[in-house]
């Protein structure tokens, strides 16, 4: 692209993916205000309440590499269309598990679920590929603002569907995502995607991945979104459970999770402007500094309030390490390594999150909610010291070439 690129003209086709990723998002946001419950009323085994949640976050981490592998062959387009028939499938299967009070069948539902939610985590790498690399942070930080949409049509669709079928509770909360995943199909057909033919000689030959992932910028650049992405479906997870066994109604989980999602998606209206301003790194370490402040927070009591403080500053340090980690990503890979990059990558983070979302219940059963929170202190410094450590080693890199 030109020196003189507007990206305003492509700023359209960025909104349109946001508008397909608030869609999806909603129906995420729906999934974690209701899954748990839903798993606690079907589960013989309280333990076993967060399993279906967990397995959607296995379902992530299984279709995260065919799923970037799958849209380097056909294309950002089809790619997602396959997701999203996927998902409007897994929702029926959900529906029926709880119609016909089938844990398992719940179960299976909820891996699909996972399966289309991975797919869809691409399309802010799709924004990416639609606007020169300066504007990257930008298109990635607006796609993913797409999702304060999510903050209250979830919720509000958890709450509104939860008596749809009574007296079978939240089984049209999984219909209606049928409905929202058919909308976001509409709206990919819509996007006009760049050709995605690569060529070799203009962008260089694809590098082995190991030597890729040695770099540590690419190291750094995970952390953050793993230990991110980690921390915060670990403590999401269980505060709907921590919230009930505190004596609040699911109407008050129901609100701190449309604040926690808040949290996560409002400030990427401006996110991507703030890497622009201070640097990717500073807004990384910004990001483990507020997930530490959730932790404090969580500690500190149980009242609403230190629920919603603690969750808000949770969803903002997602926000943070999350995009600065996929902006950094960006950095580290040539246009014809990107489908292998982008699939390490997003394998490493749903690996995470589905251990995270594993251990959430079984932490929260068996030694309670200050656990919990305990726990986050290690991946928070993990974290952060990537960081800082790469922060020193680009200020060397600097001074080394001013002194050439």
């Amino acid at each position: 692209m030109s020196k003189t690129y507007d990206w305003s003209k492509d700023r359209i086709q960025v909104i349109m993916l946001a508008g397909s990723q608030a869609l999806v998002m909603s129906g995420s946001s729906l999934i974690m205000t209701i899954t748990a419950l839903t798993g606690a009323m079907l589960a013989n085994d309280p333990a076993l309440s967060t399993l279906p949640l967990a397995f959607q976050f296995v379902g992530m981490m299984c279709a995260s590499i065919p799923a970037s592998l799958l849209m380097g062959k056909i294309g950002r387009r089809l790619g997602f269309t396959v997701g999203l028939l996927i998902g409007i499938t897994s929702a029926l299967i959900a529906a029926q598990g709880v119609f016909t009070s089938n844990f398992w069948l719940f179960v299976v539902g909820s891996f699909g679920l996972g399966v289309n939610n991975s797919f869809a985590s691409y399309l802010r790498f799709a924004a990416a590929e639609v606007v020169d690399k300066d504007h990257r942070p930008q298109a990635i930080s607006y796609v993913m603002a797409g999702g304060i949409v999510a903050a209250f049509l979830g919720p509000w669709l958890a709450t509104h569907t939860k008596e749809w079928f009574e007296p079978v509770l939240f089984a049209g909360g999984f219909v209606s995502l049928a409905g929202l995943y058919i909308l976001s199909m509409i709206i990919i057909w819509s996007v006009k995607f760049r050709n995605e033919t690569i060529n070799n000689e203009l962008h260089g030959p694809a590098r082995p991945l190991l030597e890729i992932a040695k770099q540590p910028a690419f190291i750094t650049a995970v952390l953050a979104a793993t230990m991110g992405y980690g921390v915060m479906s670990l403590v999401m997870t269980a505060t709907p459970l921590a919230m009930i066994a505190c004596g609040f109604q699911f109407q008050d989980a129901a609100f701190i999770i449309q604040w926690h999602v808040v949290g996560m998606f409002l400030p990427s209206f401006f996110t991507g402007k703030l890497i622009q301003k201070f640097g990717i790194l500073n807004i990384i370490l910004i990001g483990t500094v507020l997930n530490g402040l959730c932790m404090a927070l969580a500690l500190a009591g149980v009242d609403l309030m230190n629920f919603w403080f603690a969750l808000v500053a949770l969803g903002v340090g997602w926000n943070f390490m999350f995009i600065g980690g996929s902006s950094l990503l960006t950095q580290c890979y040539r246009e014809t390594e990107r489908s292998k990059v982008q699939a390490l990558n997003d394998f490493l983070v749903y690996s995470t999150v589905a251990a995270a979302s594993f251990s959430s219940g079984a932490i929260q059963n068996a030694l309670g909610w200050s656990w919990v929170n305990t726990v986050v202190a290690v991946p928070m410094i993990l974290a952060l010291l990537s960081a800082v450590w790469l922060k020193a080693l680009t200020k060397k890199q600097s001074v080394h070439q001013a002194s050439e």
